[in-house]
C-alpha cells in the first residue's frame, strides 16, 4: 500500500450498525476509502501513515444518512443553500442527504436534478441525493417522468409535504413506478381533514383556540395507500408517521408481506404537543406534535422495529416565516445539527441498544434508499462519524449553523457530541483535539 492518503484512526470505540460489531480498535483510510478496520488492527506496531487520529476511546462510526431534508437550492437561498445546510450536517455527524423536490422549480425534470448534483460535486462537501417529484409541479395531477428521473439519480418519488389524494392518480403512479422498480414515499395526512389545522386535535387545541389536524387524518391515509398497494405491488415508504392507529396499521401490513416500510422525526420521539406551549411557532410542524399516547406509541414502534428509520425532517424558514402569530406561522424545524444526540437519547433512555439507535440513520436508510455508506466495509467510501457518547450539552438555536434557527429543541440539554464528520476520507468537521 502506499503511504498518500493514509489515515489512521487509533483507540476508536469501532461500532457498525450493519453487523453489530462493537469492539475497541482501529480503522486505517486509504485514499478516500476504508481499507481495513476491527480490534487486529496497528496491534504489534505503529502504523505507516500520513495522518493518525487519536480516538481516544470515542465511538467511530458509519455517517448519518438523512432521507429528508428540504435544502431550499434553488429558490429560497435566504433560508439555507446546500452549502450551508452541508455546514449544519458536518457539525451534526450528517455525511448523506437527500433532497425533498420541493425546491424552484421543482425537481420533476432531470435539468433541475443534474443541477444539484453538480453544485453538489462542486462544493464536495456532504454527499446530496434527491427524491424526484411524484406528480408534475407537485400538483397531484400528472406522474412525473419517473423512468428518466430514476435513470439521471433520483432515488425516490414523493410529493414532498403533500399528499397525493387522487386514489386513481396514486394507483397509476405505484404501477407505474413498478415498472423501474422505484420507491414511491408518502406524506400521510388526508388534506380534507387536515385543512385550516395547525396542531394536533384535541383539548390542547381548544384550549388554545387553535384549529386542529386530527390523528385519524394519518391513519385513513396509511389505510387507503396499503390496499392500494395490496393491489399494484411495489416499494412504498410513509414519511415521519407519528400516531399509534397508523402506526398499528403499518404493523399488520409488514405481517401481510407488504413491501413497506416507514420513518419518523425526533420531534415526533422527543416532544409531545405540550411543547406548543403558549404558541410557541418553533414547535409548529407538519404532521403536528401529537399526545403522549402517540409518543409513547412512536417510541414502541422504534424499539420493535415497526419503524424503519428516523429522518432529520429539516425544514429551514427565516425569522419572517416563524415569528408569527401561530396560525400564521410556517411548518417545520431544522434538525441536522439535532439529529445524532436525539436519536442518542434513545439509547440512554434504555429504549434501543446503541448499534440499533445508530442503525435507524446509517444502514436502514443506506438500505431501503439504495445508496453507498452506512456502514463499515472494507473498500467503501470512507464516511465516518466519531462521538462522544456521554457528552452533555445544550442545545443553543443561535449556534446552529443552518442559515435558519428554527429549532424545536432550543434549550433542550442532551447527551451525544460529534467530534469529528469525515467524507470520502475527507475531514469535513473536527472538534479541537480530534
Amino acid at each position: 500500500m502506499s503511504e498518500e492518503g493514509r489515515i489512521a484512526y487509533l483507540n476508536a470505540r469501532l461500532l457498525d450498525p450493519a453487523t453489530g460489531l462493537d469492539v475497541t480498535g482501529a480503522l486505517l483510510v486509504e485514499d478516500g476509502r476504508i481499507a481495513d478496520f476491527g480490534a487486529h488492527l496497528f496491534r504489534t506496531g505503529a502504523p505507516s501513515v500520513n495522518e493518525v487520529v487519536d480516538c481516544k476511546g470515542k465511538c467511530l462510526a458509519p455517517g448519518l444518512i438523512d432521507v429528508r431534508v428540504q435544502l431550499r437550492e434553488p429558490g429560497e437561498e435566504h433560508k439555507e443553500t446546500i452549502a450551508s445546510a452541508s455546514q449544519a450536517a458536518s457539525h451534526g455527524g450528517v455525511t448523506t442527504m437527500v433532497q425533498l423536490p420541493n425546491t424552484s422549480p421543482v425537481i420533476d425534470d432531470v435539468s433541475v436534478l443534474e443541477f444539484i448534483a453538480r453544485r453538489s460535486r462542486e462544493l464536495k462537501q456532504t454527499k446530496v441525493y434527491c427524491y424526484g417529484a411524484l406528480t408534475k409541479g407537485l400538483e397531484g395531477k400528472e406522474i412525473s417522468e419517473i423512468g428518466l428521473l430514476t435513470e439521471a439519480g433520483a432515488v425516490a418519488f414523493t410529493d414532498s409535504e403533500r399528499m397525493l389524494g387522487d386514489a386513481k392518480v396514486l394507483r397509476r403512479a405505484m404501477s407505474y413506478a413498478r415498472a423501474f422498480d422505484a420507491l414511491l414515499v408518502q406524506h400521510p395526512e388526508d388534506a380534507s381533514l387536515a385543512k385550516g389545522g395547525v396542531m394536533n386535535s384535541g383539548e390542547l387545541a381548544s384550549k388554545l383556540g387553535l384549529a386542529g389536524i386530527p390523528a385519524v387524518a394519518e391513519v385513513i391515509a396509511i389505510e387507503r395507500d396499503l390496499r392500494l398497494l395490496a393491489g399494484t405491488g411495489g416499494r412504498y415508504h410513509f414519511a415521519h408517521v407519528t400516531t399509534a392507529d397508523g402506526l398499528e396499521a403499518i404493523r399488520r401490513a409488514k405481517k401481510a408481506g407488504l413491501d413497506v416500510t416507514c420513518d419518523t422525526a425526533p420531534h415526533y420521539f422527543a416532544l409531545n404537543e405540550l411543547a406548543i406551549g403558549d404558541y410557541r411557532s418553533f414547535a409548529k410542524v407538519s404532521p403536528p406534535l401529537r399526545s403522549e399516547e402517540d409518543r409513547q406509541a412512536v417510541v414502541a414502534a422504534l424499539a420493535d422495529g415497526t419503524i424503519d428509520i428516523v429522518a432529520s425532517d429539516h425544514a429551514p424558514h427565516d425569522q419572517d416565516s416563524k415569528r408569527l402569530p401561530f396560525d400564521d406561522a410556517a411548518f417545520g424545524v431544522v434538525g441536522l445539527e439535532t439529529l445524532l444526540p436525539l436519536v442518542l437519547s434513545l439509547y440512554h433512555n434504555e429504549h434501543l441498544s446503541l448499534n440499533d439507535a445508530l442503525a435507524l440513520v446509517t444502514v436502514r436508510p443506506a438500505e431501503r434508499f439504495r445508496l453507498p455508506g452506512g456502514r463499515l466495509r472494507r473498500g467503501a467510501p470512507a464516511d465516518l462519524v466519531l462521538f462522544d457518547l456521554d457528552k452533555a450539552w445544550r442545545i443553543e438555536e443561535d449556534l446552529l449553523h443552518s442559515k435558519s434557527k428554527n429549532s424545536a429543541f432550543g434549550g433542550r440539554p442532551v447527551q451525544g457530541k460529534v467530534l469529528r464528520t469525515v467524507v470520502d476520507g475527507r475531514p469535513l468537521y473536527a472538534a479541537a483535539g480530534y
